[in-house]
């Protein structure tokens, strides 16, 4: 389970868990939104996060927080939870590049028809909104009910040293 603020870099890990451990992946923010960065009904996401997990039991790799989105049940069943930390402005780099990359395309880890934006309600999510006391208390709990297999990771060198590690279970 890869969860964290903004930009951080959570689709990223998520594909290189998955292709590194085999395992199916699902991106949160692509069962959100519909085409043309439209939202999908709550009852609708939730069932394919539940359609998810069940259909693959043995193991996955979720990326995303949306904690309507049976986030107690990822907690429970998951293996490892990386926390991506990082602070606001190395996000908003991030998302900045990632606009770059992508500007006028669909990233692999979201929803056709939802072309790779930003614009200033999305730099103000990254520095300021997504950022809330209640998210950094959920981050918090997270890692004091499930204080054996959460990886907080606050910044690049400690992402690296992340994924060149052998095994995918925190120390």
């Amino acid at each position: 389970m890869v969860i964290g603020y903004s930009g951080s870099g959570k689709s990223t890990i998520c594909r290189k868990l998955q292709d590194r451990y085999q395992l199916p992946a699902l991106h949160l923010d692509a069962v959100q939104f519909l085409p043309g960065w439209k939202i999908r009904a709550k009852a609708g996401q939730q069932r394919i996060v539940q359609t998810f997990l069940n259909e693959h039991p043995d193991g996955w790799v979720i990326d995303g927080n949306y904690k309507a989105l049976s986030y107690e049940r990822r907690c429970e069943e998951a293996d490892v939870i990386v926390q991506l930390l990082f602070g606001r402005l190395d996000c908003l780099s991030r998302c900045l590049r990632r606009y770059r990359i992508n500007k006028g395309t669909n990233r692999p880890d979201m929803t056709e028809g939802c072309d790779e934006k930003i614009d200033w309600e999305f730099i103000r999510w990254i520095l300021w909104d997504g950022r809330t006391r209640q998210r950094r208390g959920l981050y918090r709990r997270t890692q004091s009910q499930f204080p054996e297999k959460v990886v907080v990771i606050r910044n690049q060198r400690q992402l690296d040293r992340y994924l060149r590690g052998s095994s995918p279970f925190p120390s």
